[in-house]
């Protein structure tokens, strides 16, 4: 069980900007502007959040995973972008000036209201990732983006799919998504739901790698058309000018359709479903009632461990990203941005603080687990102000470098850096 834990904390770690397969097309024509997206991965559990316009940010609204990195995402301007994975591009191999190393889309999607702003930011900040992302705004631009090139769409359509948008040039490619999705736009008369809908049902895919969602942007008009696990027969609209003035909320996507059996089994093979079970019980039964009873059942079994962790990191993600306005919690990524310390406070920073507490009271706990609870307990006391608690467990996690884990002790090192200046 220790190298599961470990193996749950890497994947957790390292996958910033990293999905799995996906098929994305944006297309305009008479007037008419729109995106679609399949988001293909082993992974489930997809989540939704709504973000007002702040002083310095625009509104939004963005899709992903439990780890609260964004998949995709549209503004309140109609300004949208997605991700696929790519295996053949590295970006150590590229000379990039001014590579940003922060959570580089979600700053455009705050702060661009169309593609032309968006490359007018990249032309000072380099994307440095291994995927492809592709961007469209309402007026009818789309341009796909790597770390070695930025190809602007030419005619009515531009398709992204998991290989260097290069290639399509020398026909240097094998993707048989790609060549449907082509071959349905290139006949295209006219733009509509149903005709975005027949693409993403002829890219969709089955098995391990799944399609877990599937979304339609009308970006003139701010709509959203999602539907659930490849299946396009029930469907949640979001109107998102609608939906901004609700405040900011986060969501399961799954809350907004019926039950589904392919779906159910599927996420029961999710390596994250005990904890997202307890997520969910805390959203029906409240947060102190959940967490009484898990602590009351004083199981100390290494499983348990590893899901009552996994609750209190989730329980962090959540309540930084509402304070982030949408943003992902970089420190866990250990970004630059991370490292700032910034006191705020929040019921579900306190709970993931008593869960850790208990955990670390537990004498069978083996001391590489024991100082990551240490470090997250550490990062919990700075963020509600308790700067000498902090401290105190900090220096426990760097007192022994072979008993941490690396990014751990690297973490920590840099905090009581930051520590020692305030």
């Amino acid at each position: 069980m220790k190298k599961a834990l470990v193996s749950a904390f890497v994947i957790y770690l390292f996958i910033v900007n990293n999905i799995s397969a996906c098929t994305i097309v944006s297309c305009s024509l008479k007037g008419k502007v729109f995106a679609a997206a399949n988001e293909d991965d082993y992974t489930s559990f997809s989540k939704i959040w709504f973000n007002p316009r702040t002083a310095t940010r625009y509104g939004s609204v963005c899709f992903g995973l439990p780890d609260l990195q964004i998949q995709a995402a549209m503004n309140e301007y109609g300004l949208f972008f997605d991700f696929t994975a790519q295996n053949d591009i590295d970006p150590s191999k590229y000379h990039l000036k001014n590579p940003y190393k922060g959570d580089l889309f979600f700053e455009i999607l705050g702060k661009c209201k169309n593609v032309k702003e968006a490359l007018d930011f990249l032309s000072t900040h380099d994307y440095s990732f291994s995927s492809q992302a592709l961007l469209a705004d309402a007026e009818g631009n789309s341009v796909v983006i790597n770390v070695g090139a930025q190809v602007i769409k030419t005619g009515n359509y531009q398709i992204n799919t998991n290989f260097n948008i290069c290639n399509v040039a020398t026909g240097n490619y094998s993707c048989r998504r790609y060549d449907i999705a082509n071959e349905m736009l290139s006949k295209a008369t006219k733009l509509s739901v149903p005709f975005f809908k027949a693409i993403l049902d002829a890219t969709h895919q089955e098995g391990n790698l799944s399609t877990i969602y599937s979304n339609i942007y009308d970006l003139k008009r701010g709509i959203i058309y999602v539907y659930l696990f490849h299946n396009f027969n029930n469907v949640y609209v979001i109107d998102l000018k609608k939906e901004l003035k609700k405040g900011y909320r986060l969501e399961n996507i799954e809350e907004h359709f019926p039950p589904c059996f392919s779906y159910e089994t599927f996420v029961q093979s999710d390596p994250g479903y005990k904890k997202e079970s307890i997520m969910a019980e805390i959203d029906k039964k409240g947060l102190n009632n959940t967490l009484a009873h898990l602590i009351s059942l004083n199981d100390t079994s290494s499983a348990n461990n590893l899901t009552l962790i996994n609750v209190s990191l989730q329980l962090i993600r959540n309540a930084w990203n509402q304070h982030a306005n949408g943003g992902m919690w970089e420190y866990w990524f250990s970004l630059p941005g991370g490292y700032t310390i910034t006191h705020f406070k929040d019921k579900r920073i306190d709970a993931s603080a008593e869960i850790l507490s208990s955990i670390m009271k537990q004498e069978k706990l083996d001391s590489k687990n024991r100082n990551f609870a240490y470090e997250i307990y550490a990062y919990i006391n700075l963020v509600q102000g308790n700067n000498l608690v902090a401290k105190e467990y900090y220096e426990k996690v760097i007192s022994n470098p072979f008993e941490t884990y690396a990014v751990s002790y690297n973490r920590a090192k840099e905090m009581l850096i930051r520590i020692k200046v305030l």
